[in-house]
């Protein structure tokens, strides 16, 4: 028996070694290797510093020490504490668009705790500041679907003026710096007034013909390879990306847009559409390029809108083929419709419609 106890008191010391090894080394990885000076994160040429300074360009400290943050530094305070960042990241990816140029360690280095956010219920914030004016962030927290109809962002009504003045400083610190750099101009075009209009002349100057086959088939190219993903392959608004929208893509087909005209077409490719995922595709596409896209889209629009099934798989052979509703369907939407214009549309408690053949 002796001998047992002995083995098995032996048999907890592997188990033991292997613990300690485990805690030491997340210890060393953790917490001892990133506060080595020779991998510390020094500021970039975009950081920005949060706290106030006097004339020699010392950090104010009050009595306890800390630093007194300014009014950014307070604003981001309040941010935090609204938990903008569970829906609001601030770090921009190699695939994103619309969001400016891309963020390194060093543009944080100066900001503690660490807000980057991992969701992105909203737009990400990297490069938000200097692009509006105060009072937009103002009335856009106060009253978002005002500003961006559909968002899901919450009113921040309830924020006192000194709290909400903060805050959208905050707002206005996010990129200012990358915002203001001249060899970022680029990037910022489209939020520079005459670089805007620098834009539309030059897009008129690269007019094609856009009521020609062969425009509308160099325009059906750059359709499916940068907006079938949401549109779907024929126009219809059932991309696969739909899936995941709330606000859905716009159907094509409709008889509505023949209305539009040339100039309204390329209009509202180049800026997007306000409250949905459509971005503002003249930060990526050349005009000329977007005038193709003109030529393609004004083949789409239907003397009939085409009714289509509520998403389209993601399956490549089923994305291609697309198919429509049935006809059954169709008809009793129809009946539906014709109803209720005249009145005698009617759904039983049981949720079976009245009337309709084909709706029990």
């Amino acid at each position: 028996m002796s001998d047992n106890k002995k083995i098995g008191a032996r048999g907890y010391v592997l188990p033991a070694l292997v613990v300690i090894f485990s805690f030491s080394l997340i210890y060393i990885v953790v917490v001892l290797i990133p506060d080595m000076t020779m991998v510390k994160i020094h500021p970039s040429e975009y950081a920005m510093e949060y706290v106030q300074k006097d004339e020699k360009g010392e950090i104010l400290r009050d009595d306890k020490g800390i630093p007194v943050p300014n009014a950014a530094g307070r604003g981001r305070k309040v941010y935090i504490k609204e938990g903008c960042f569970y829906c609001h990241s601030q770090f921009v990816r190699p695939q994103d668009r619309d969001f400016g140029s891309r963020v390194y360690a060093g543009d944080y280095a100066n900001e503690t705790p660490n807000i980057l956010g991992t969701s992105r219920t909203g737009p990400d914030l990297s490069n938000e500041g200097q692009k509006l004016p105060d009072a937009w962030h103002i009335g856009h927290l106060r009253d978002p679907r005002a500003y961006t109809p559909g968002s899901i962002m919450p009113s921040f009504s309830f924020l006192g003026d000194e709290d909400m003045s903060d805050l959208v400083e905050y707002i206005q610190s996010l990129g200012q710096k990358r915002f203001e750099d001249p060899k970022n101009r680029q990037i910022y075009e489209a939020y520079y007034p005459e670089a805007d209009t620098a834009f539309w002349k030059k897009s008129e100057h690269h007019k094609p013909n856009v009521d020609s086959a062969a425009a509308a088939n160099a325009g059906a190219g750059i359709f499916r390879q940068n907006c079938a993903v949401c549109h779907g392959t024929n126009g219809l608004g059932n991309g696969p990306n739909a899936l995941a929208m709330a606000k859905k893509p716009a159907n094509f087909s409709e008889p509505f847009y023949k209305s539009y005209s040339d100039k309204t077409w390329y209009y509202r490719v180049a800026e997007g559409v306000p409250g949905t995922r459509m971005p503002r595709w003249k930060l990526k596409l050349a005009p000329e390029q977007m005038w193709y896209l003109v030529a393609y889209l004004k083949t789409l629009p239907q003397e009939k809108e085409v009714i289509i099934e509520k998403f389209q798989t993601i399956n490549d052979k089923d994305w291609e083929d697309q198919s429509s509703l049935p006809q059954r369907l169709v008809d009793t939407y129809e009946n539906i419709s014709r109803m209720k214009d005249n009145g005698t549309y009617k759904s039983n408690p049981g949720g079976e419609i009245e009337g309709v053949a084909g709706g029990h």
